[in-house]
């Protein structure tokens, strides 16, 4: 559990059946209704087997998300209207690639909004794609090391 700044923010890894209610309604909000997404590829089936990472307020009011695959591709990071530009993002990116680290992955990838590259290259991701469309929207491919090899 992380908590950050006046608002007292709180990330936490979740249970997807236990906080199926949050998550949905976060992502439904964000990728169905203000992105446009359709339904059919919000829901692909396979948050079941994903880490998930909740950011609520102190009044217990959920405000953004994000998974981790087990493959190490972090996605899905939706925050509210309201709460954006206001470190949860940060919070639950974080969180994702602390839960990479300590499932000893390599490295984590994402597939990001070109509007949020300059975001994501702050914690150390590095574009690894050219500009290519998913579900209508421009992304590229980044990815971050994890761990540094070792000399020998």
């Amino acid at each position: 559990m992380i908590m950050n700044g006046p608002a007292q923010i709180t990330v936490r890894r979740v249970n997807w059946h236990a906080a199926l209610v949050d998550l949905r309604a976060i992502r439904k909000t964000v990728f169905v209704g203000e992105q446009r997404v359709p339904e059919e590829l919000e829901w692909d089936g396979i948050d079941e087997q994903c880490l998930h990472v909740l950011a609520a307020t102190g009044a217990g009011e959920a405000i953004g998300t994000a998974r981790l695959l087990p493959d190490g591709h972090i996605g899905r990071m939706a925050v509210l209207a309201n709460w954006r530009r206001r470190g949860v993002g940060s919070l639950l990116l974080a969180e994702l690639v602390a839960a990479a680290r300590e499932l000893k992955h390599q490295a984590v990838e994402l597939s990001a909004q070109t509007h949020a590259i300059g975001f994501y290259r702050r914690f150390g991701f590095e574009v690894v794609s050219g500009e290519y469309l998913e579900a209508g929207i421009p992304h590229r491919a980044m990815r971050m090391s994890l761990f540094k090899p070792q000399p020998e």
